[in-house]
């Protein structure tokens, strides 16, 4: 029996961990793959504070977690079942069940990908997800956005800050994304457009130095590339998937994000979410930090409030 359990260990997750444990409540986080979540594959971290020296995904990953191992038990497991009612809840993993007055579900969400050839290889050497993180990176280069929604254009708009180009890729003649945004990027006259095309394929040596684009309709086939060899980058912006399939119709949720208020707190009693996992505009680093704190302290006064 535990007082809090943590679902997932990225930052979110960790921090809750982190700030559980510290209150002296006995704390058990689960991580089934790697802990950091997806910062631990980004190449360079340089937007969290304090993250100046060994500024990497997994190099911050690992002082988190380090960190978060001293006031929490972290174990590795996948969980695959959890019983979230009742004072008393239940998770189940593939090899064992725990139980817990709280649970903090940050199981996080995922970047939906192209899925092309040359996109996991060059991913962090050319190829992003994030232009808040990444931007600076691509610093006077040629930059390709692909997507047609509000997040595609708005980080379109936001990269012409450090690329000498951008052009966004979208597979339809009209944008899905909302009116102004639209407006803003054209008339941006560092942006052009790629319409009717879709990614085929993504070339490079070391560096993402062209891209193949095939139009949806004629089907002919187009190579992007700099006649001096230059590299380029590409930005995917074609939505975000929450993992969050073990919680479906326990919990409340939008299109796969679990519902809270400020507080982190779900509709049911003792269970919250952070981080990536919940409904929210901004999906980073530190703001998931934040959520993990924030988690944990009302996690706290909750089991404070209760006669057990």
């Amino acid at each position: 029996m535990y007082d809090i359990i943590v679902i997932g260990g990225g930052p979110a997750g960790l921090t809750a961990g982190l700030y559980a444990g510290r209150s002296k409540l006995k704390t058990l986080i689960i991580e089934k793959d790697v802990a950091g979540g997806q910062i631990s594959g980004t190449a360079f971290v340089e937007n969290y504070p304090g993250s100046i020296e060994n500024p990497t995904g997994m190099g911050l990953s690992e002082r988190m977690e380090e960190q978060a191992k001293k006031y929490a038990e972290v174990v590795f497991e996948n969980v695959k079942e959890v019983n979230l009612e009742g004072e008393v809840k239940t998770v189940k993993t593939d090899s064992n069940e725990y139980q817990a007055k709280v649970i903090i579900i940050s199981t996080g969400a995922k970047h939906r990908s192209l899925d092309v050839p040359g996109e996991k290889e060059f991913a962090n050497r050319g190829v992003s997800y994030c232009a808040t993180c990444d931007g600076p990176f691509y610093q006077g280069l040629d930059i390709y956005v692909v997507g047609g929604g509000d997040s595609a254009l708005e980080e379109a708009n936001y990269l012409t800050r450090y690329g000498k180009s951008v052009t966004i890729i979208h597979r339809r003649d009209e944008f899905r994304a909302s009116g102004v945004v639209v407006d803003n990027v054209k008339n941006n006259p560092k942006i052009k457009f790629e319409y009717d095309s879709v990614v085929k394929e993504i070339r490079g040596d070391k560096e993402v130095e062209e891209l193949v684009l095939e139009n949806v309709k004629t089907k002919e086939e187009k190579i992007i590339k700099n006649e001096d060899g230059s590299p380029i980058g590409v930005f995917v912006f074609i939505g975000n998937i929450a993992q969050t399939e073990i919680f479906e119709g326990k919990i409340k949720m939008e299109n796969g994000y679990i519902i809270t208020d400020e507080d982190m707190k779900t509709e049911i009693e003792g269970v919250f979410a952070v981080g990536d996992t919940r409904k929210k505009t901004v999906r980073q680093a530190v703001t998931a930090a934040s959520d993990g704190c924030i988690a944990a302290v009302f996690a706290n006064r909750y089991l404070e409030s209760k006669s057990w």
